[in-house]
């Protein structure tokens, strides 16, 4: 059975918003690394990868669709240094937690959606931790120094899960695969 209209039209706009956030994650990985903050582009690397697997697991819940779309997905956009384009992931992790995925979410469940439920709560808790992690950053960042990392930043190349530390964990915390399914960054 195709995916309801609406659930359709928030995979779409989550998809779209996933991909900008992989690319502009990227750009500000650049950004830091010439302003010689390797930690932060470490963590913007990550990141990336993160919102990249979110893009990869809506998309994958769009087998049904054929067509062109066009999408309305929020962009906190002015690219600047590094404190200033932490504060713009901020504002974008943050708008997906408190605002986007929360209402995608409840339609996806009450649609009967399990497959994008699914790939929204992923994404949403993934996302939690991404705005925390900026927010350690930018604290770092604003005193002009990089951020400290022990170990890696850790990806599960299934949800999106993010953790730093010298192992990822032995299970992912939000979709139950084993460790050896993180990228390590």
């Amino acid at each position: 059975m195709p995916v309801r209209p609406m659930t359709m039209d928030f995979l779409l706009n989550a998809f779209s918003g996933e991909s900008m956030a992989h690319m502009r994650y990227l750009i500000f990985a650049e950004v830091a690394e010439k302003e010689k903050f390797f930690n932060v582009a470490r963590l913007f690397k990550a990141i990336a990868h993160a919102e990249f697997v979110h893009a990869r697991n809506h998309y994958s819940n769009l087998s049904e669709y054929k067509g062109d779309f066009k999408t309305v997905a929020g962009t906190p956009a002015g690219p600047g240094k590094t404190s200033k384009n932490l504060e713009l992931a901020i504002m974008g992790e943050e708008y997906e937690v408190n605002e986007m995925y929360p209402a995608y979410l409840e339609v996806a469940r009450a649609q009967g959606e399990r497959g994008a439920e699914r790939s929204f709560k992923w994404a949403l808790e993934a996302e939690k931790i991404h705005s925390q992690l900026y927010r350690e950053a930018k604290s770092y960042v604003d005193r002009g120094e990089d951020w400290v990392l022990k170990g890696k930043v850790w990806i599960c190349t299934a949800c999106g899960h993010t953790y730093v530390g010298e192992e990822p964990p032995e299970k992912c915390p939000i979709c139950g695969v084993p460790k050896d399914r993180y990228l390590g960054f």
